[in-house]
C-alpha cells in the first residue's frame, strides 16, 4: 500500500494531503484572506505559508495517524502557479524528503486537479474541461462504467 503526502500551495490556499492507495487520509489547509477588495499579493501569501506550513504539516501527519516513517513518498505542487507561494512550499517538500529520506515528485498544478476529479469521481476515461483560474472543471466518462451495467 503507498502512501503519498503532498504539499500544495500554488495560490492562496495551502493544504497538504496524505493518501494511501487512492483512499484520502487527510487533507487540512489554510487559506490566506486580504481585506474585501483587495487582492493577494505573491510575496504576502508566500509569508503566510513560511507562517502555517509546519502546522499544517503537523495537522496531516495526526488526522493521519502516520509517522513519517510511515510515507513512502513527498509529491509537490512544481507549478502553474504564484511564484513565491510555489518557491515556498517546494522547499518545505525538499527538506522533507531529505530529511525523511523519501522520494520527490514534483507535481503539475492542473494535472492535479484533472486526477483529483478522476478519484474522486470515479470516471475511468473522463472526458475533461479544465478552466483555469477558478479551477472549474466539467468532466464525464465516454465510455460507461462495466460494473454499471
Amino acid at each position: 500500500m503507498t502512501v503519498v503526502i503532498g504539499f500544495e500551495g500554488s495560490a492562496n490556499k495551502i493544504g497538504i494531503g496524505i493518501i494511501r492507495d487512492g483512499e484520502v487520509l487527510s487533507n487540512p489547509r489554510r487559506t490566506y484572506i486580504t481585506p474585501p477588495g483587495q487582492g493577494f499579493m505573491p510575496s504576502d501569501t508566500a509569508r503566510h505559508h513560511r507562517a502555517v506550513i509546519l502546522t499544517v504539516l503537523k495537522e496531516a501527519l495526526e488526522q493521519a495517524e502516520l509517522k513519517p516513517a510511515d510515507i513512502d513518498c513527498v509529491a509537490y505542487t512544481k507549478g502553474p502557479g504564484m511564484g513565491a507561494p510555489l518557491v515556498t512550499v517546494a522547499i518545505v517538500a525538499r527538506t522533507v524528503a531529505q530529511l525523511w529520506g523519501k522520494p520527490l515528485l514534483g507535481v503539475n498544478h492542473c494535472i492535479g486537479h484533472i486526477e483529483m476529479g478522476r478519484l474522486i469521481t470515479k470516471a475511468n476515461n473522463p472526458t475533461v474541461l479544465y478552466v483555469s483560474g477558478g479551477n472549474t472543471q466539467v468532466g464525464f466518462s465516454l465510455i460507461p462504467d462495466k460494473k454499471s451495467h
